[in-house]
């Protein structure tokens, strides 16, 4: 549940709640406020006011590892300015936003045997997961991307424009995958300029 949210000169006062299973779906053209909103939720973008709550409990998110240890996670608007790291590996960029689960030293072989399952869950098209993300196409970076956040184990999924950029076929793959989680009882924003996407996707808008 957000209340009265207000985040910079973009986001003021936006208030709504969210079901675990739905997916709720934020419209707007670019400049509106859905990213500011999503990343002030997220913790990468200061509050100003408003609060958040979740299971009843009021967060309070300073920064995305505050997020990410309150199970949310944000695939952001622009994946290669900060979705995705693109010298590193496909294993690498799988894991990053859970480092911790695999210890110190790091437990490699949990490492490479978590990536290979979601490369195989989400139909990822590469020739090896030690290969160099920016290596693939836009649509298999997409879904490395969401395979971070699924490792993760989230029970907030926000996707800002998770298409962006994307080929028919992996959007295909791409929305049958949110419609699965969801089923699965996962709670998901969806912002999207393109309105076709937000009305096809959502429960509610």
């Amino acid at each position: 549940k957000v209340e009265n949210l207000s985040a910079g000169r973009a986001v003021k006062n936006v208030s709504f709640e969210l079901h675990r299973g739905e997916i709720l779906g934020m419209a707007g053209l670019v400049g509106a406020g859905r990213t500011e909103t999503a990343e002030a939720i997220f913790g990468m973008r200061h509050m100003t006011g408003g609060k958040i709550y979740k299971d009843g409990q009021e967060l309070h998110i300073k920064s995305p590892e505050d997020a990410i240890a309150n199970k949310i996670g944000l695939l952001t608007e622009d994946r290669r300015g900060n979705g995705i790291v693109g010298l590193l590996s496909i294993q690498d960029n799988t894991v990053l936003a859970n480092l911790k689960k695999y210890g110190f030293p790091l437990n490699h072989k949990k490492m490479r045997e978590d990536t290979e399952e979601y490369v195989k869950k989400l139909n990822t098209k590469t020739p090896s997961i030690e290969t160099p993300i920016q290596n693939l196409s836009g649509g298999n970076q997409q879904k490395v991307v969401i395979a971070k956040w699924l490792a993760s184990k989230p029970s907030l999924l926000i996707l800002n424009d998770p298409t962006r950029g994307v080929d028919v076929g992996a959007k295909a793959e791409i929305y049958a995958l949110i419609s699965e989680l969801a089923c699965a009882g996962m709670a998901i924003i969806i912002t999207s300029s393109e309105i076709s996407e937000i009305l096809g996707m959502s429960d509610r808008i």
